[in-house]
């Protein structure tokens, strides 16, 4: 192995190679038959358009001359955007939230990074639930503790006994992902309580855990009125979150943490985000894009679009066969592979010109994930391909 990068950096490259492939995979197929012949869900890039209220604000925005209002900002972001971000957080969260309550981050995989950099020392354990977003183990790990995967249940529900016996006294931290990417489950209230009462039994003073919700899925519902939250239930909860998917603008890296009144020593933990999230180098969320959320914190996306488009997916896969937990929330169906070997079943698909996502690269093997935002010309296109795949591998 060369000495030219760091040797953890080497191997975590290695490790993540199966998105890579996936793509150099799918470019070969497009620069063969066409882009307009491959059906590729293996990205989950929203695609819904904004809703009016984001470009009404984006206007006024841009329409202010001020240059004064491009300068560096406070490090926690602008007073004016916190507090309508605050805002925003208690009327979806049934909480209260103040300006104060509210960091504003460079999307939410910097308020990930910022929070596991404040929260662990070297050895400490998070706990992940898989199915799960990969790039969990690269932030836990990059702020020197351990990620310890579970698996999730049959439902995709948190399994609350696998958590009680992997709670030990270097458990830091739990990361839960509701509306879950990739398999789309929404947790139960029950399974919120229930995941908030084992925390209850080991969390102390002396040896802190904490519960942080991953939640920029938390609008995408479709079977529901409103996603239930642990927030609720355990007061040392803290939010990381985004504008990307519920807004549908993931590049403008718009993103927030939320620390609730009720926890434990805020104050220092509020300081000790603020001086990560410059000192990582991210320092904060851009400063047009945060006077953008302050006029319109509470705007969403056409979550119809994604809906139809999940109808339109789900029930085609359900009809062809397919053993597919309908998703409740975010992006993605999860369907079970046909072979056992969910790569030897992506191969499959790629044969037909579909491109999935293999279970195995979201800690879940014998499933795959198809990401249907994605044109409704493109699911529509691929049917037949993923008819022919299963009708393939069970010989019809």
């Amino acid at each position: 192995m060369s000495n030219a990068i760091a040797t953890k950096v080497a191997t975590d490259m290695q490790a993540a190679s199966f998105i890579r492939e996936m793509f150099e995979k799918g470019r070969r197929l497009k620069a063969e038959h066409g882009a307009e012949n491959v059906f590729d869900f293996s990205l989950g890039n929203p695609n819904a358009t904004p809703p009016e209220a984001y470009f009404k604000a984006l206007a006024e925005v841009a329409a202010d001359r001020q240059p004064a209002l491009h300068r560096y900002m406070p490090n926690a972001g602008f007073d004016e955007t916190r507090q309508a971000v605050a805002g925003f957080l208690s009327r979806e969260y049934r909480t209260t939230f103040d300006a104060a309550s509210v960091i504003m981050t460079n999307g939410a995989a910097g308020a990930l990074n910022v929070v596991m950099r404040a929260i662990c020392n070297p050895g400490d354990e998070v706990i992940t639930l898989a199915p799960y977003f990969p790039e969990y183990r690269f932030y836990i790990e990059q702020a020197g503790a351990k990620m310890v995967l579970l698996q999730a249940d049959d439902e995709f529900q948190p399994d609350i006994e696998a958590i009680r016996a992997a709670l030990t006294d270097r458990t830091r931290a739990i990361i839960v992902n509701t509306p879950n990417n990739p398999s789309g489950t929404v947790y139960t209230d029950a399974s919120c309580r229930a995941l908030a009462d084992v925390l209850c039994t080991r969390d102390s003073a002396e040896q802190p855990i904490y519960l942080v919700c991953d939640d920029p899925y938390r609008r995408i519902i479709y079977d529901l009125d409103w996603c239930p939250t642990p927030l609720t239930h355990y007061a040392r909860t803290i939010i990381v979150s985004s504008y990307s998917k519920d807004v549908s603008i993931a590049g403008e890296r718009a993103g927030y943490i939320a620390v609730q009144p009720d926890v434990p020593d805020r104050a220092l933990l509020l300081n000790a985000l603020t001086m990560l999230n410059r000192t990582l180098g991210f320092v904060n969320a851009a400063a047009l894009m945060q006077r953008v959320i302050a006029r319109c914190a509470d705007a969403l996306c056409d979550v119809d679009f994604y809906r139809g488009n999940r109808d339109l997916m789900c029930n085609a896969l359900l009809e062809f066969g397919y053993e597919l937990n309908v998703p409740q929330g975010a992006l993605y169906a999860f369907p079970k592979t046909p072979l056992p070997d969910d790569g030897a079943f992506v191969d499959v698909l790629m044969k037909h010109r579909v491109l999935a996502v293999p279970g195995s690269g979201f800690g879940r093997p014998g499933y795959m994930r198809l990401a249907f935002c994605v044109d409704r010309a493109t699911i529509e296109r691929a049917l037949p391909a993923l008819r022919a795949a299963i009708e393939e591998v069970r010989g019809g």
